[in-house]
This record gives C-alpha cells, structure tokens and sequence, in this order.
C-alpha cells in the first residue's frame, strides 16, 4: 500500500504546528516588494504593512510556477519514495498556481490534484479534514480518499471581512468611489469564497468590535457548521478583546476545537490589517 502524502500552498495559511504534526507539506507562493521577490513565510507579514504606510502602494503577488512544483513534487518524492502525492491547491479561480500544478503533474505519475476551489481557513479547512481521514483510516484507496476530499470541498464555508479597504483599494479591487463611500460610511464588506470567487455580499457599518460579532452571529445562522472543529483567521491589528469575545460566542454555539490562524504574506497583502474570518465545513 502507497502511504499518502498531503500538500498545499501557503495561501492556505495552515499553522506550521499543523503541518509539521501531520507531516503537511507546503509549497510557498511568492509576494513582490521593492522590485524582491521573497517567498511567502519567508517575509514577516508587519513588513508589508510597513511598506503600505511608507509608500501607500501594496506589493504584488504571484503563483507558484511549474518548475517550482516539479522541484516541489520531486522532493516529496526523494523523501518518500513509492509514495503517492495528494495536493490540495488554492482556488484556480483567484490564482494561477493550480494550472502550474497541472502542467508540473504531467511529469509524475504518483500525483493527484485537488482544487480546493478555496483560500486561507477555507482550503486549511479542506486540508485537515484530509489529514485526520489520513489517520482514522490509514489503508485508504488513493481512489476513495479523493473521491471523500471532492464531497467536501463545496462543504467548506469561508467568509472574512477586512479590517480596511485600503488594501482592497490600492490593489484595485474596489473602486474609488466605492471605498470613499465606504470610508465615510464606515462601511465594511463581507467577502466569501462562492464557487472558488471571492464575492462581495453584504456590507456591515461600525467599528470592527461590533462587525465581528454581528457577522460571525450570521454566519452561524447561514450555515450548519460541523461543531468539532471551526477556524477563525485573523490579521495582525486585530483587537485582542475582539478575539476573546468571538471566542466566547464559537463557544456558546458548541464548537469543540477552535484554532486560531494567523493571515500570511500572500493573504494579508490583498486584505490589509485587522481583518477577520471565518471558516468550517458543513454538515
């Protein structure tokens, strides 16, 4: 029997506790700042919004590229040999890394690929439930494995609502006029992940303090979550009491495990600072 070996990308923001006890592996995506290019978990997340405040320019991102991924999956390979490789990747629909996923797989024959069509708590999500099936059932077919990750991928609800829209306006995705309104408005949007878009769907008005609760309060009644395990992801500048108080209502609601997950690089270059999601799998 083949043991299994699971991958991502750091889009996922996995916690490295997790991926090191579940023997993840992660492929980094990369962020482009001052012309350097620097590998996702590589540049501390501060130094981004740093640069933001001295320039008011965001830097770039781009995908993992093929020959990354063929020198990824070869190394996956040398350490595991006779292994077979299940990757969980970023959604194709917001990045480009997934299609270089593809073309790298055409030199392997031990790869399956799965587009989680999800980011951040939303593909970590996916990701942990393949591990934990790895280990409640350690002879699975690769077949029956994917087929069990392929059910549960439209099962993974991510939203997030960004602590800014500064970010979100120096990138270009919303208009000017849409963020003068929102700034005086003190309005901030919800986003999630439909059908691998991010989606804009509703706007909520207030300081963050009271968003968050109303939100993650509507998000509980808009999905059935799986009680054993929810994410909340969050993004450096989020309030340490607004944290405690969204703990206290997961709580309420009956959810068992609660793991934290802090935004990497590559996330909090597009959603700026004090942002904060939400992430599980439905029922």
């Amino acid at each position: 029997m083949r043991k299994i070996i699971l991958s991502t990308e750091s889009g996922a923001d996995l916690p490295a506790d997790l991926a090191a006890a579940h023997n993840i592996q992660v492929v980094p995506m990369h962020v482009i700042m001052d012309g350097k290019d620097y590998l996702d978990g590589s540049l501390p997340v501060q130094d981004i919004y740093n640069y933001y405040d001295r320039t008011k320019k965001i830097p770039s991102t781009t995908s993992t590229n093929a020959h990354e991924y063929e020198e990824f999956f070869s190394k996956i390979n040398k350490d595991h040999p006779d292994c077979m490789i299940v990757h969980i990747g970023y959604t194709s629909k917001a990045s480009s890394s997934f299609q270089h996923a593809v073309i790298a797989s055409e030199e392997f024959d031990n790869l399956i690929l799965n587009d989680a069509l999800n980011v951040t708590g939303g593909l970590t999500a996916i990701v942990m439930f393949a591990a934990q099936l790895l280990e409640k059932e350690p002879g699975i077919e690769p077949t029956s494995f994917v087929e069990k990750i392929e059910a549960i991928i439209p099962k993974s609800k991510l939203a997030f609502v960004p602590g800014s829209l500064d970010f979100l306006r120096a990138g270009g995705r919303v208009s000017n006029v849409a963020y003068l309104g929102g700034a005086l408005l003190k309005l901030k949007p919800r986003i999630e992940l439909i059908d691998g878009h991010l989606v804009s769907n509703k706007k909520y008005r207030g300081k963050m303090s009271s968003v968050s609760e109303k939100f993650i309060r509507e998000y509980f009644n808009q999905y059935d979550i799986n009680k054993e395990q929810l994410y909340l992801i969050y993004s450096i500048g989020l309030a340490e009491d607004i944290k405690n108080r969204v703990d206290e209502i997961a709580t309420e609601h009956g959810f068992k495990n609660i793991t934290w997950m802090q935004a990497g690089a590559m996330i909090s270059t597009h959603s700026g600072p004090g942002g904060f999601g939400i992430a599980g799998i439905e029922v």
